[in-house]
């Protein structure tokens, strides 16, 4: 094996910079001057392969001239690969490529990116003029483009790498081209872990129930039609040793406890208006999803355009696994047209044909156009079917076990589609309206995906008295089924994050009574984080029942939720108007539930969540000031609100995540930990120090 400066000196003779060991294997441990033609500062300008040394070797860097470092490669050890995000530690047997925009890599993982047609850096999106070249990739370089200079590289130098000359023109994305198979079966099995001893070891947290009649009291003589009854629920809280805000430790093999593993799938719109920015803003996002999760998570990705493609498999997401991700993520190009039906069904299939499941999984969407193969209007000049994008068994779904998670992007997106897609799957829709959110976007979708402590959650509800009934459910889109004789009901929760909370509103008539009225019993079952079954039951709520009336406030829980529900038929009200093209009569109808809620007991006693809609209904009525405004973000901002209260889940909404707004009232702790995570690391340009927004008080 040859010395490490016979390495170096062969690299100087291809005018490649180096970091040059202090003391060589027997060579001359002088300075040496730098190349010619590197001048003043060195390798700046070029791009340069770094040797390892051996680890108890210190190591030079490269300047006007060579010299000895009192750092040794502390410095560099602290700095991160920006495609896998491992440390990049000279002496470790790592090859290390640095560009000519000063950005460093580990050079197997840019020779990957490199394979696919990348030839811009993947941190600023400079063009580079020369790009790093695998050994392994020789055999399919014409031979005349071998070397640089005409010089060849011997088969037995592992680290120096060939700088291969791009040529002037613009060269087409090369696409990853992977043959499919017929079943997506092949996905990896899941990690053993012993996560259920470790949750077992632990006190159990359980949901809770709390309910609130209208009023505490009733006359005896008095009949009460419509009364309400509201049953309020909230999922324990999360893990204090739950990872949900912090990195994933690159070394660990457990699986976070705490939350349930999940299987992810995520389907990213690659079509040529994605193209530059776009493209870029995306993949450090999906970089970002990759990063946080576990070794027990699985992931795989669907990139579509005018077709889609499984970029890989169900895999975990060890340290491995991690990065053929961010390589594979890392190596798209953006062109073609648009296919959400395609994409949508390839990433139900990844979850349906699957070996092994995980409890939770889900699929993420995002898309910045139009559907331009599948829809199609029901009748000349009526309104469009999209139930033609959402796979079949999604729709047969009726528990609502794969929600997809739509994020529409910019102003040209079809923000109708996307609503529809998440509201018949069960997800919610989220309106990106300023590119640079996009991660934020993301992370607070996966800060509720990655605490989900509760499964399949049913709520039951049965009158007491016999002469009580209910009358009406409040549930938004939770399915529920109430009995033929209104004795009886039940709301299907499904799966809750931590600390999340949901508000079911019941109103049931009351008949004369001289005595105490038992009215209902509520109870709810669920599987927690065991998988076990867990079943609970409150006491009956009851009024009392005086001989005369007493003067009492509303229950200002019950009020709120009234406003609530209220507000969110209101928007519906005004959408619709909206779209009928009356604009003047969607402001009046959010105008006339601004001035209700005004009055109401609950605005007049500082109430934060009615405060907080009454704001987001000016918002609204602001972005229908034209209808050109309208289009451009007036449509997705309701639609992203409506996803919001339905669910009663955050979702994001224009620039909300910069304001305090009514989307903070749905966040839950780990949601904004990893929303917070995401806006104190955001990458700066070269040369410029790393800066962080700061976090926004939640208005909860």
């Amino acid at each position: 094996m040859e010395g490490a400066w016979r390495k170096a000196k062969r690299a100087l003779a291809l005018r490649l910079c180096v970091q040059v060991p202090a003391d060589g294997d027997g060579e001359d441990p002088s300075p040496r001057p730098a190349a010619s033609g590197a001048g003043a500062g060195g390798c700046r300008g070029e791009a340069a392969v770094t040797v390892g040394s051996p680890p108890d070797e210190p190591v030079a860097g490269a300047g006007a001239a060579f010299r000895r470092s009192k750092s040794g490669s502390r410095s560099s050890s602290k700095r991160k690969c920006a495609i896998c995000f491992d440390s990049m530690r000279s002496g470790h047997g790592q090859a290390l490529f640095t560009a000519e925009c000063s950005h460093k890599f580990h050079f197997h993982c840019i020779s990957s990116n490199v394979k696919h047609g990348n030839h811009v850096c993947p941190v600023c999106r400079a063009k580079w003029k020369e790009i790093p070249l695998n050994r392994s990739l020789s055999s399919h370089i014409p031979d005349g483009r071998r070397g640089i200079n005409g010089v060849q590289l011997p088969q037995q130098d592992a680290y120096v790498a060939l700088l291969h000359q791009v040529p002037n023109r613009q060269r087409g994305v090369r696409r990853l081209h992977t043959s499919e198979p017929t079943d997506f079966n092949d996905d990896e099995p899941l990690q053993q872990t012993e996560a259920t001893d470790s949750l077992n070891s632990r006190s159990k947290k359980t949901a809770e129930i709390s309910t609130y009649p209208e009023f505490s009291s009733i006359p005896q003589s008095s009949t009460h039609d419509g009364f309400s009854v509201l049953i309020h629920l909230k999922a324990p809280s999360a893990s204090p040793d739950q990872a949900t805000g912090r990195l994933v430790n690159e070394s660990s093999v457990r699986s976070p406890s705490g939350r349930a593993p999940v299987d992810l799938v995520t389907v990213i719109d690659i079509s040529g208006s994605m193209a530059g920015t776009k493209l870029a803003l995306l993949k450090r996002a999906m970089g970002f999803v990759i990063q946080h999760l576990g070794p027990s998570d699985r992931l795989s990705v669907i990139a579509f355009s005018s077709s889609a493609r499984r970029l890989f498999h169900l895999q975990r997401m060890s340290h491995y696994g991690r990065q053929q991700a961010l390589q594979a993520i890392n190596s798209l190009g953006a062109g073609g047209g648009t296919n959400i039906a395609d994409a949508l069904k390839k990433a139900t299939k990844v979850i349906e044909d699957r070996s092994y499941k995980n409890s939770v999984c889900s699929i993420i969407l995002l898309s910045d156009g139009q559907d331009t193969y599948n829809i199609c209007s029901n009748v000349r000049g009526g309104s469009k079917d999209y139930s033609s994008l959402v796979p079949l068994s999604i729709l047969s779904d009726t528990r609502r076990m794969l929600p997809i998670h739509a994020f529409g992007f910019g102003a040209d997106h079809d923000s109708d589609s996307l609503h529809s897609i998440a509201e018949a799957s069960g997800g919610t829709f989220s309106f990106i309206e300023d590119e640079g959110v996009m991660q934020d976007a993301f992370a607070q979708c996966i800060g509720g995906l990655l605490s989900v402590v509760v499964q399949e959650m049913r709520l039951n509800m049965e009158c007491v008295h016999p002469g009580v009934q209910l009358c009406s459910i409040k549930s938004g889109s939770y399915p529920s089924m109430m009995a033929r004789d209104g004795r009886s009901c039940s709301v299907d929760i499904g799966h809750l994050y931590a600390d999340e909370e949901r508000d079911i509103l019941l109103s049931v008539n009351i008949p004369q009574c001289r005595e105490q009225t038992s009215l209902l019993k509520v109870a709810c079952s669920y599987r927690d984080l065991t998988n076990e079954t867990i079943k609970l039951q409150v006491d009956e709520v009851k009024i009392n029942r005086p001989t005369s009336t007493i003067s009492e406030h509303v229950s200002i829980e019950v009020d709120r939720e009234r406003n609530r529900i209220q507000a969110a038929d209101s928007i519906e009200s005004a959408r619709s108007a909206a779209e009928r093209g009356a604009l003047a009569e969607a402001v009046t109808i959010l105008e006339d539930c601004r001035r209700r809620l005004s009055v109401s007991f609950a605005s007049r006693s500082g109430d934060r969540l009615s405060l907080a809609l009454d704001a987001e209904l000016r918002e609204m009525q602001e972005r229908m000031a034209s209808r050109q405004l309208y289009e451009a973000s007036g449509r997705a901002y309701m639609l992203s609100g409506l996803s919001s209260h339905s669910w009663q889940r955050a979702t994001t909404r224009g620039d909300s995540t910069e304001s305090s707004t009514i989307v903070h009232s749905y966040q839950t702790p780990s949601m904004v930990q990893m929303l917070q995570h995401s806006q104190s690391h955001i990458p700066s340009p070269p040369g410029q120090q790393p800066h962080a927004r700061p976090p926004r008080p939640s208005a909860r």
